[in-house]
């Protein structure tokens, strides 16, 4: 049973909310004459001119067949030097199923995330996908984790369930990676066996309860911190297997700063999420009938 769902009340003030998160991120491409799609992919990029056509391309053959005519990508560009958005929007003008949404500068993954989020959720989502923009995500696991959607909640693409992998990682990647994992399963008392991957899907009906507006980590700890208030709130949370693979083109967006943030964020949210899915839930509380 799934407790703590939102049932529609207060959605004046989310949406406002979610409508200021979209209009902070800058002017994006709308396709229109369409109904609203229902599948939404979310693709943060900067600098990844190396990769993004060849994954644009084949995200879009990968929908067609799992959500045939019901599907948009949306690239979240943080104003990349290296024309990123110009080769996607190019892409997208082509294939006809692909928005860009302009981001001034560099902001971080949680808030591209975020601005990515709102401007889904404003154009009528009901399932949203994150992935990577380096083809580290492979496209040909989307209708496996859309499928596992029908059945929860939240959806992780896990790279440490069985049947799950990672290619071409060294000996220290591995470790960090399965360090992290272990680390905010401890501290949080999760069962779920990948926290920080990128490679989910998310009902709308969760985006729409964990208040966003309040979150505020960034890498790999955005990942953790979603997937732990959607458990507080209630929500079933799967895990599918896939393989993730090693960027073939561009740079790693890791660094220490990013590894740091983990260490000390991630007991923070023990407190800090559980408030925020607290909040929800008093502020879309039934209110009661006066006593006769």
């Amino acid at each position: 049973m799934i407790a703590n769902r939102p049932d529609g009340r207060g959605a004046g003030r989310r949406g406002a909310d979610l409508r200021t998160h979209a209009a902070a991120a800058g002017p994006s491409t709308r396709l229109p004459g369409r109904m609203p799609p229902a599948v939404w992919i979310i693709v943060p990029t900067y600098d990844e001119a190396a990769s993004i056509e060849r994954l644009l391309r084949s995200v879009a053959a990968a929908l067609a067949e799992a959500a045939p005519a019901d599907h948009r990508i949306l690239v979240v560009d943080d104003g990349s030097p290296d024309g990123t958005a110009a080769i996607a929007e190019r892409v997208g003008a082509e294939l006809g199923v692909v928005e860009v949404l302009h981001r001034s500068a560099k902001g971080g993954l949680g808030q591209a995330y975020l601005a990515g989020f709102a401007h889904a959720l404003a154009s009528g989502a009901q399932l949203v996908c994150e992935m990577d923009a380096d083809l580290s995500h492979d496209p040909r696991h989307l209708p496996a984790l859309l499928a596992a959607a029908e059945r929860a909640d939240v959806v992780l693409g896990s790279r440490y369930v069985p049947g799950g992998g990672v290619t071409d990682w060294g000996l220290l990647r591995r470790l960090l990676s399965r360090g992290g994992c272990a680390y905010a399963r401890l501290i949080l008392g999760l069962p779920q066996r990948d926290l920080t991957g990128g490679y989910k899907v998310l009902h709308r009906r969760v985006l729409e309860a964990i208040e966003l507006e309040s979150v505020r980590s960034q890498g790999y700890v955005f990942q953790i911190e979603v997937t732990y208030r959607a458990l507080l709130a209630g929500f079933r949370v799967v895990e599918v297997p896939i393989t993730f693979r090693e960027r073939e083109a561009g740079t790693s967006k890791m660094s220490a700063r990013i590894a740091l943030e983990a260490m000390w964020r991630v007991p923070r949210l023990r407190r800090s999420a559980r408030a925020a899915i607290a909040r929800h839930v008093t502020s879309h509380a039934e209110p009661r009938s006066p006593i006769p």
